[in-house]
């Protein structure tokens, strides 16, 4: 089996008829309906979804089984993935988060930086997560200018790492220390 891609997280109910809130992590959000029945992180279990709406910044759906708002309930927080074969392809300069993580990131020199951990998006843009072999995690930019190369088949990913803020000075830079002044 292929591995498996978080594609939505179950909510908390919604109503009294089993509905839940979906919080769904695909480009269109109703291609949940389309992967066929969607699994538990452990593979156990299975949803399929019968009826979505969309809301604010989310679905409101319904799986089949679940008829009651108790029932929806214990739903809250689990994650739904399918199988990596299931999802469309991707274009050219496109990449699944899952086909990124665990890849070498070296600098545009080829010196080695660590390894992508994850790939977040706060609001601003996507970032990338590298963990080097000592110390604490980057978070870059995903961007074409941070990173200007993505090869799958060779398993890097090539960072530009972006130069000091324009005006900082870091040899004078430190946090405030105390309260309000």
């Amino acid at each position: 089996m292929s591995a498996l891609v978080c594609v939505a997280r179950i909510g908390a109910a919604h109503g009294v008829r089993g509905a839940v809130k979906l919080w769904t992590f695909t480009e269109d959000p109703f291609a949940v309906k389309r992967y066929g029945p969607l699994l538990s992180k452990d593979g156990k279990r299975q949803f399929e979804v019968a009826q979505a709406r969309e809301a604010k910044d989310h679905l409101v759906a319904t799986f089949k089984g679940v008829a009651t708002r108790d029932e929806a309930e214990r739903l809250n927080g689990i994650e739904l993935y399918v199988a990596r074969d299931k999802l469309p392809a991707t274009d050219a300069n496109e990449y699944y988060h899952t086909d990124l993580i665990g890849l070498a990131a070296v600098t545009t020199d080829g010196e080695a930086l660590g390894r992508v951990l994850a790939i977040h998006n706060f609001g601003a843009g996507d970032i990338i997560e590298i963990a080097p072999p000592k110390g604490g995690t980057m978070l870059l930019p995903f961007t074409n200018a941070v990173v200007p190369e993505v090869d799958l088949a060779s398993g890097r990913v090539v960072i530009a790492l972006p130069q000091e803020i324009e005006g900082e000075d870091p040899s004078t830079s430190r946090p405030r220390e105390g309260g309000d002044s």
